[in-house]
């Protein structure tokens, strides 16, 4: 038997024609032709470039943002673009702060109101802290970064080669920041901070100026891990959200690893000291603080553990010397250099009945410092909270991590 396959071909395209043009007619669409127009789904955020071919049904971001200890910002996806909000700026914040990041290439939404929009993922960045370094780099958009506020506090090794060949711009950091640099500068964004003071925050006059400016508030949050999964608020305006869920879950799993650990191992939990005084004012962490989180993690009692603030406190020279007594180790955090335990105590004779020093056990996070005292520990070190943890546990239970070298704590020798 002989088929004729000219004549059914002919016949089947005859036949979708004719279907095509009633569907059109009646106002409906045959099922074979919605097949076809269906649009296939992207793989991957476009971290490099613009859309070309905008489709309305297309999700742009198919890699997306999962927040996992995080409390100060939230984003939420839409098929083209994200609103991310920070919650809390600076403590006591009367107000937020909405970003809509809309994919470069797809049109704005419509009726947004109260918010930044911005053009992701951005291409050209100012920097005007150096907590923000760090996320640039483990997200390799380093070469983004056209400048900052000052160089002065640089630890980055990336970031002080970029100052070094002249590829970097200073814009002034608080009340001599230079609105004019930073409009000739064309940055798509400028990452800062707020504290709720007018006399040094910057976001004020460069908003007024028209400048979109993004506040990372990062600090306000209370825990190590909270704080360092602002990596994943960063990667939002570079559409690095796999880059960045890759590189938190990394921190997190050795920094948990390491906690438990210690919470398995550890009988003599030391009471531990932080901060010192100034002008008679003992500035404290509060009992439900980044620091005082580290302290527990690490196997350390906090003397002020029963404390329910986050913030920081402020207590006099005796009430905060009333605990320091008990101390077994001390951690000055301060910004002050002392080189011995002698300048610690001929710049505060009255240190001298704070336990810890009689013990020897006197330390202070200034091991990483610049030529201009620019402390890694605020740079480096807030984006790792492993390695903040693992030096903690060195510090307090040496035998536990027998092999780690502190990265940044150093021991104060007694002097002379």
């Amino acid at each position: 038997m002989t088929r004729n396959f000219g004549y059914l071909q002919n016949t089947r395209s005859l036949s979708l024609t004719l279907l095509l043009a009633a569907a059109l007619a009646i106002g409906t669409t045959p099922a074979i032709a919605a097949s076809a127009a269906r649009p296939v789904a992207q793989a991957a955020n476009l971290t490099d470039g613009c859309v070309q071919n905008y489709n309305p049904a297309v999700d742009y971001f198919p890699q997306k943002t999962r927040l996992e200890d995080a409390k100060g910002f939230t984003v939420k996806y839409f098929k083209n673009y994200k609103e991310v909000t920070v919650l809390t700026p600076w403590r006591d914040a009367r107000e937020q702060f909405k970003y809509v990041l809309v994919q470069c290439g797809t049109p704005r939404p419509q009726g947004i109101r109260n918010a930044i929009v911005i053009e992701v993922p951005v291409k050209r960045v100012i920097a005007m802290s150096t907590t923000h370094l760090p996320h640039l780099d483990d997200l390799d958009v380093l070469d983004r970064l056209i400048g900052m506020d000052t160089f002065k506090w640089v630890n980055t090794p990336k970031v002080r080669a970029m100052i070094q060949s002249g590829g970097m711009i200073e814009v002034g950091e608080g009340a001599q920041l230079s609105v004019e640099k930073v409009i000739q500068a064309k940055p798509d964004i400028v990452t800062t901070f707020g504290v709720g003071d007018p006399r040094s925050d910057t976001h004020p006059k460069l908003l007024e100026a028209g400048v979109p400016t993004v506040l990372n508030a990062a600090y306000m949050e209370e825990t190590p891990l909270g704080r360092a999964e602002w990596i994943k608020f960063t990667a939002l305006f570079f559409n690095k959200e796999a880059e960045a869920q890759k590189e938190y879950a990394a921190k997190k799993q050795r920094y948990l690893a390491l906690a438990r650990k210690v919470k398995s191992s550890v009988t003599n939990r030391p009471f531990v000291l932080q901060g010192t005084a100034t002008r008679d004012r003992w500035r404290i962490p509060g009992g439900n603080s980044y620091h005082a989180r580290l302290i527990e993690d690490a196997g350390g009692r906090y003397l002020w553990t029963k404390d329910t603030g986050a913030g920081t406190m402020s207590l006099t020279f005796e009430e905060a010397f009333f605990r320091a007594i008990h101390a077994d180790v001390w951690l000055l955090a301060s910004f002050q250099r002392f080189n011995t335990v002698k300048q610690l105590l001929d710049a505060e004779p009255r240190y001298a009945g704070v336990g810890a020093i009689k013990k020897g056990q006197v330390w202070n996070y200034d091991k990483r410092l610049n030529e201009n005292g620019g402390n890694d520990y605020w740079e480096m070190g807030v984006a790792n909270p492993d390695l903040l943890l693992a030096d903690l546990v060195k510090i307090l239970h040496p035998e536990l991590l027998p092999n780690h070298e502190l990265v940044f704590w150093r021991q104060l020798p007694a002097g002379s």
